[in-house]
């Protein structure tokens, strides 16, 4: 379960990231 959630928690970071690339108000 921990390896599941690294693996998503990165790809979250990765989209949350991007989004913020675009203008997010962060």
């Amino acid at each position: 379960m921990i390896l599941v959630v690294d693996n998503y928690d990165s790809f979250t970071y990765n989209l949350v990231h991007y989004l913020a690339e675009l203008g997010a108000p962060t």
